[in-house]
């Protein structure tokens, strides 16, 4: 084999990641226009969701985002209504955020066009979920699996590919 021939797979799987990436978020994106919001609102959104009560930090840690521009985004979901910050119950400077209500009815606006297009996916392929989930879990840095073991830790119930629901 040549080393063309070689890449040809992953090429061809890269081609594929790029444009389910695009298709995936292509509905909330319209959705988010509507607010004047871009995939950095979706991502905090995301985030809160998944762990409410996620710091700053943590947040900031996450999105390996400048604070400069985590500071923007979540101004305007605080001045819309979407996000809440309140003081760290240990230390008074750190900030916990979490979804209000608007915010939480946003997320799930945002999740469904997506949940539809990963059900679609499975039910056409025959796949399983597990096996996906494993499959994008492999993909994955340690680092990034670190951090969904920290938002399983806090979030809302969902678990690692190979862990009992």
């Amino acid at each position: 084999m040549n080393n063309k021939t070689e890449a040809l797979p992953a090429s061809t799987l890269i081609e594929h990641l790029f444009f389910a990436y695009r298709d995936f978020t292509g509905d909330p994106d319209t959705i988010l226009a509507q607010f004047g919001f871009g995939r950095a609102h979706h991502r905090v959104l995301h985030f809160i969701d998944r762990k409410p009560g996620l710091t700053v930090a943590e947040l900031l840690d996450l999105l390996k985002i400048t604070k400069q521009s985590l500071a923007r985004v979540l101004k305007q979901l605080v001045d819309g209504g979407y996000v809440c910050q309140k003081p760290g119950p240990v230390d008074r400077r750190q900030r916990e955020l979490y979804l209000t209500e608007s915010g939480q009815t946003l997320i799930r606006d945002l999740r469904e066009p997506q949940s539809r297009r990963i059900v679609s996916a499975l039910q056409q392929t025959g796949c399983a979920e597990e096996d996906i989930a494993r499959f994008l879990f492999a993909m994955m840095t340690d680092e990034s699996r670190q951090q969904i073991s920290m938002l399983n830790a806090g979030g809302n119930g969902e678990t690692e590919p190979g862990e009992d629901r």
